[in-house]
Order: structure tokens, then C-alpha cells, then sequence
């Protein structure tokens, strides 16, 4: 299934006057200080990437547990994994990087599957 889109009337209603306030609370908060807004910007750029993909340390141990459930092996074309690069491939997007919702895979797979979902 795709992952959810915004529809124009959500963008225009939802998203765009969220984003204007951000964008206005960060300003007031930065007080014209352009490394006090950088830093602002990129930990809530940081933070939001976690509410979405959780945090690396949850995923590292994720892919240790995966690792072994699949006794090494790619859950794709079952070959042996890398001992780096293999990818925590989510059946769906929006139910996150859980043991049930994600299986190893290596970097070949994953980039023809990438393709087949229509990713670039």
C-alpha cells in the first residue's frame, strides 16, 4: 500500500499555515542569531526524522535481532548478509520499525525493491 499523501486541500488547510508557525516560532525564537536558528532547525529536523524512523540505536538493535532470526541470510534472495549496509526493510511505512513490520535485506534487494515500489 502507498504511503499516505497530504491532498491539495490538506496541504493548503493543514500543512502550510503549520509550517508558517514553525518557521515564525523558530525566528522569534532565534532572535536574529543565524547559528542559534541553524542549530533549532536541525534538532527539530533531528527529532521529527526520530518520531518517523526511531531512533538509530532502536534500529541497530532491531537489526541485530533480525540478523539472527534470519541466521544471517537476506530475507529476499537469501544470500549472506553483509556484515554492514543491510537495510531494515518496512512492509509498511507508517507502522515503523517494529519486529514484526520489518525483515534484513541486503543493499541489492533493497534497491530493486526501492524501484518496484517506485522509488528513485
Amino acid at each position: 500500500m502507498p504511503n499516505r499523501q497530504l491532498t491539495d486541500d490538506e496541504r493548503k488547510l493543514l500543512f502550510e499555515p503549520l509550517i508558517s508557525e514553525v518557521r515564525t516560532r523558530l525566528k522569534n525564537l532565534g532572535k536574529g542569531d543565524e547559528n542559534l536558528m541553524w542549530a533549532l532547525r536541525r534538532k527539530l529536523t533531528k527529532e521529527l526524522g526520530y518520531d518517523e524512523r526511531s531512533k538509530p540505536m532502536h534500529r541497530k538493535i532491531l537489526k541485530l535481532k533480525k540478523m539472527a532470526a534470519q541466521k544471517g541470510l537476506c530475507a529476499v534472495c537469501r544470500k549472506a548478509l553483509p556484515e554492514k549496509n543491510s537495510v531494515l526493510d518496512r512492509f509498511e511505512a507508517m507502522d515503523g520499525y517494529t519486529e514484526q513490520n520489518t525483515r534484513l535485506i541486503c543493499a541489492d534487494c533493497n534497491v530493486k525493491i526501492q524501484e518496484q515500489r517506485g522509488y528513485k
